[in-house]
């Protein structure tokens, strides 16, 4: 019984493996890996083509339930030998078959995977459409969880809670936004700095008026760089004048 269950999982992972060892190019995996500072290696497949072969792969079989679902992501993410592997994973979470998945059930998984993960291009896309789509389905305890992130010490756990409303616009919350960058400004860590830099700026498309009120109440502890990104867009001025209000 217990092989029979796992079938379903073991087939799809084998797929995504198996598809991209058929659509791996030698001679871009190591600009790939380059770029990216990773020790991890890759098959040198273009994002076009992974996200192709996933969606190839997703159809079928369809993985019926939670923790099939859990367990299949998991796999592909703790066994994974190459970056891409790593990034279908990541797909895998998203998948549309899976969205009654998205409970907070799902926040351990992508707390694994942003920990274990610790580098921007897996973290930012959990962090704005993984944690966004929960909190917007779950904001209390979602906003709980957030908070603690924000005054813990893993400093991915850290930039996600800054990030995971980049994409809310007016259903901002702004409380939450600087709880989460309150401790981060003080630090000298880059990836805070620019995590807190682009929350601003996004967010300044929708307020101008806030985020500039912010950057001048917060001037001797935001970084330069935080500073910059979040009025990056502004026009000079133009946030002051009475029709300025919500122009990015």
């Amino acid at each position: 019984m217990t092989a029979q269950r796992d079938t379903p999982r073991r087939v799809l992972v084998e797929a995504v493996r198996r598809g991209l060892a058929a659509r791996a190019d030698a001679a871009k995996a190591p600009a790939m890996q380059a770029y990216m500072k990773s020790a991890m290696r890759y098959r040198g497949v273009p994002t076009p083509a992974l996200r192709a072969l996933c969606r190839q792969v997703f159809a079928a079989p369809r993985l019926a339930s939670f923790t099939a679902w859990r367990d299949t992501v998991l796999e592909l993410w703790r066994g994974a030998a190459y970056r891409e592997e790593r990034y279908a994973a990541i797909e895998l979470t998203g998948h549309r078959f899976y969205r009654d998945f998205q409970t907070m059930a799902a926040l351990p998984i992508y707390e694994e995977m942003i920990v274990s993960g610790a580098w921007w291009d897996y973290v930012d896309v959990i962090a704005t459409q993984r944690l966004g789509e929960l909190l917007r389905r779950y904001p209390t305890p979602m906003t709980k969880a957030m908070r603690a992130w924000a005054r813990g010490d893993d400093l991915w756990k850290r930039r996600s809670a800054i990030l995971c409303q980049l994409s809310f616009k007016r259903a901002t919350d702004l409380d939450l936004l600087y709880h989460c960058i309150d401790r981060a400004m003080d630090e000298p860590e880059f990836f805070l700095h620019k995590a807190i830099g682009w929350a601003l700026r996004e967010y300044a498309k929708t307020d101008p008026r806030a985020v500039v009120r912010y950057v001048r109440a917060n001037a001797k502890r935001l970084s330069p760089l935080s500073q910059r990104e979040a009025l990056r867009n502004l026009r000079a001025g133009s946030w002051s004048e009475p029709d300025a209000a919500g122009e990015g």
